[in-house]
């Protein structure tokens, strides 16, 4: 069988076994708390799988690995960012909002506010972070089908073509399957992405008799850098750069108890306690994995060309994974190569579009409960009218993304990830604190929290190397552009690439002058009322009832 061929009918399989698991799930769906918490009937094995598989992203897999490919120990920095984080949300979000919340991040929010500004602001935030986050979930889908199927990189039409199928398919996902569809996708996703992972580590290790000591020091000389084990490679280069480190640090820390479609997961099961389990769960499964990014990272490092030019390289990194797994397969041409690169990337593209699915999910039903019900509809609308409307935002969304995959293409999709990490600290961590530990704060906190962060953060990135000016040299020697803009375009004049170093505390400080400028009388009570049911989840039953 044609190597080509092999790979394709493998790739397509993965991608059929979840639509039919989206399709199963959806016959035993119906009304909202089925299509937006999956009926809160899963278990806390069940979800914190489901949780990992929303977070392990294409970024995980994709973009950490090629980081610690091209910048060594300073690549592996995403992975302690990433995982630490969930110590912040496992302390001060899980239970607690589980407790006192329903379907979004706005039901907690709103229990003591005014309705309309901070349903529209919670709104407007969920729906800017899972666009962030779904551009790289785009880019790393098409980074892979361009691989797979053998498409010219270059060629602008049909790589765009690539990424609006993925957005077409991910649309598909949401409006059939649902939470439920979606859950299941992710749990499946969860454990063909450690098991892949898994079969790559032992095969890169096994190259090395098993000694990580002497993979490290390969990948050192293989990469051909100075200091490729040592900190400093890529953040320490400057002043600015150490700045940008720690703005990204600040982001990926604080990002997590932030992202929208992780915390609508601790909605999906029957109790608060079994929102706290799944964390923990989620944790040990994600910490395993982000140990496999470490060898996978140096593995790629020490077993494939990673200098200018090479295509680990001109991906930004977003190939170090399956081009590792053709390496130890056999290498390219060989039977073993073709079919564990069809396999890596497949459970890669099943990742990308469990996770698509869930932020494209978590942002439509933003849309359709906290703007259409709650406030063009004044919470009068049905449950069905709310699914409808879920439908036609997943459709929207689904365009937007695919719209700003395609100018992003070629940006590293761990650093994509980081952005929405940022604009979740930013706009979406500052008012859940503030809700749930301080007494004082009220509507105009809320909004001005979520829009003061929000746009800061927006407006850094825009004018960060991000947008414009950064440049990079491709396989021909030629000066590229590494940026959302092209070649000679430059109106950057923020230095850092992450804007969370400014932006996070002004999401904060936002927050407070919102409140304490604010002449809205105290809602005592209903500080009151919240923090008994989200200390000890008293009453929680009766906020998810009505």
């Amino acid at each position: 069988m044609d190597d080509q061929l092999l790979t394709a009918i493998l790739f397509l399989s993965v991608v059929a076994l979840t639509l039919y698991i989206t399709i199963r799930a959806s016959r035993s769906s119906s009304g909202t708390a089925d299509f937006y918490a999956g009926g809160r009937s899963f278990s806390p094995i069940q979800n914190g799988l489901a949780i990992g598989g929303d977070y392990m992203s294409a970024a995980s897999f994709l973009g950490i690995s090629g980081a610690i490919a091209l910048a060594g120990y300073d690549g592996f920095l995403y992975s302690i960012g990433f995982l630490v984080a969930w110590l912040v949300a496992l302390l001060l979000v899980a239970e607690m909002l589980r407790n006192s919340g329903r379907f979004t991040m706005a039901d907690q929010l709103a229990y003591r506010m005014k309705q309309r500004p901070v349903r529209t602001a919670a709104a407007a935030s969920t729906v800017t972070v899972s666009i962030f986050y779904l551009l790289a979930q785009m880019v790393g889908a098409g980074s892979l089908v361009v691989l797979l199927l053998g498409i010219d990189k270059e060629n602008t039409l049909a790589v765009s073509g690539v990424i609006a199928g993925v957005g077409a398919l991910m649309i598909v996902y949401v409006t059939v399957g649902g939470m439920k569809g979606t859950t299941w996708v992710q749990i499946v996703k969860a454990v063909l992405l450690m098991a892949g992972s898994a079969l790559i580590v032992v095969l890169v290790l096994a190259k090395f008799d098993f000694n990580l000591s002497d993979l490290l020091g390969a990948a050192s000389s293989a990469s051909g850098k100075e200091g490729f084990l040592e900190p400093g490679l890529k953040y320490g280069l400057n002043a600015t750069t150490k700045l940008d480190f720690l703005s990204l640090g600040i982001a990926l820390v604080l990002g997590t108890a932030g992202l929208p479609h992780i915390l609508v997961r601790f909605y999906t099961v029957p109790t608060s306690r079994d929102a706290r389990k799944s964390v923990l769960w989620a944790i040990g499964l994600i910490g395993v994995f982000y140990l496999f990014t470490l060898v996978l990272g140096f593995g790629a490092a020490a077993l494939l060309n990673t200098g200018a030019g090479s295509d680990v390289a001109n991906s930004d990194g977003n190939l170090a994974s399956p081009l590792l797994a053709e390496a130890v397969g056999g290498g390219a041409g060989s039977t073993g190569g073709a079919i564990l690169l069809a396999l890596i990337s497949a459970v890669a593209f099943a990742t990308i579009l469990a996770v698509v699915a869930g932020l494209t999910l978590t942002s439509s039903t933003s849309v359709a409960h906290d703007i259409y019900n709650s406030v063009i509809r004044k919470g009068k609308a049905t449950e069905a009218e709310e699914i409808r409307v879920t439908r036609y935002a997943a459709a929207g969304l689904g365009v937007i993304a695919i719209l700003l995959a395609i100018p992003a293409r070629n940006l590293n999709i761990a650093f994509l990830v980081a952005l929405a990490f940022a604009v979740a600290a930013s706009a979406n961590l500052p008012s859940i604190v503030f809700n749930m530990f301080w007494r004082r704060f009220n509507t105009r906190g809320a909004t001005w929290s979520i829009y003061g962060g929000l746009i800061s953060c927006i407006t850094l990135v825009f004018f960060s190397p991000v947008v414009s000016g950064k440049t990079g040299v491709n396989a021909d020697g030629e000066v590229i552009s590494k940026a959302l803009f092209p070649l000679g375009v430059d109106f950057h004049w923020f230095p850092l690439e992450n804007p969370g170093l400014i932006s996070i505390p002004l999401g904060f400080f936002f927050g407070w002058l919102g409140t304490v400028t604010s002449k809205e009388p105290e809602a005592e009570e209903r500080f009151t009322e919240l923090e008994v049911r989200a200390l000890t989840g008293a009453g929680a039953e009766q906020a998810v009832k009505h």
